[in-house]
């Protein structure tokens, strides 16, 4: 088992920046490939960005590509998410996510968080 606790959400303004951290303790956290996600009010949740186990490899949706940067520290058994030029389409919760394999679907991730709200005023 893999526990992740997210921090670092809030209410901020369009145009601002956050990071997101999230911590993993259990298994060996460079093993797994991990994943962001976030889900809006009334709307299914979506991939936003993944990275391999080293930090050699990431993965954007379009819809954050160039704004949001994913990153890990294994040291620290802690993956990272910096948004910039947040947008109020960026508000939901957002979640990360541990698997065994390099995916971009949600199904293909075993261990997630509890969520971090997210909320970006126009």
């Amino acid at each position: 088992q893999v526990q992740l606790v997210e921090s670092g959400g809030g209410l901020v303004q369009a145009g601002d920046s956050l990071r997101l951290s999230c911590a993993a303790s259990g298994r060996t956290f460079s093993n797994y490939n991990m994943g962001w996600f976030r889900q809006a009010p009334g709307k299914e949740r979506e991939f936003v960005a993944a990275i391999n186990r080293n930090g050699g490899s990431t993965w954007y949706a379009d819809s954050v590509k160039g704004r949001f940067t994913i990153s890990r520290d294994n040291a620290k058994n802690t993956v990272y998410l910096q948004m910039n030029s947040l947008k109020p389409d960026d508000t939901a919760v957002y979640y990360c996510a541990g698997s065994d394999s390099w995916n971009f679907r949600s199904r293909g991730y075993d261990y997630w968080g509890q969520g971090t709200q997210v909320t970006v005023s126009s």
